[in-house]
């Protein structure tokens, strides 16, 4: 009902644009008026009009909003982010028989004389890699 009133509402604006050219284009003519030239160019405008409103009328509206299911894809799963492995060196002690004893005068001696770092108090000195290591004599 709703695209009928439409298409009828223009259709007679249609007309109504086309109707008033054909008065002016007869008020200049002096001779016989032919009423019937008039209702043709009426009638051509009314259906004009009536397939134009009714093409405009049938056009799709955009602000309806229609759910379309789109096509199921595929979507790879993301990898799943598991760290590597850190392999550290276990360090054992290794048992040495040694030449000096440790505390003695000659074991402090050698080891002051090795290592620039050797701490007589503790009998350890600073290693390359930073840590505390016990001075052996051997």
């Amino acid at each position: 009902m709703n695209k009928f009133v439409k298409a009828a509402v223009l259709s007679v604006v249609a007309a109504a644009m086309v109707l008033p050219t054909f008065g002016i284009a007869e008020a200049g003519h002096r001779h016989r008026h032919h009423n019937g030239d008039a209702w043709a160019a009426g009638a051509v405008g009314l259906v004009t009009g009536a397939l134009i409103g009714g093409a405009i009328a049938s056009q799709p509206r955009y602000n309806e909003r229609v759910y379309i299911d789109p096509e199921p894809e595929y979507y790879e799963p993301r990898p799943v982010y598991q760290p590597r492995p850190v392999y550290r060196p276990v360090y054992r002690p290794v048992v040495v028989d040694y030449d000096v004893e440790p505390w003695t005068p000659a074991w402090y001696r050698y080891c002051s004389q090795r290592y620039r770092s050797f701490d007589p108090d503790t009998g350890t000195f600073i290693g390359y890699d930073g840590r505390s290591h016990f001075c052996t004599a051997g």
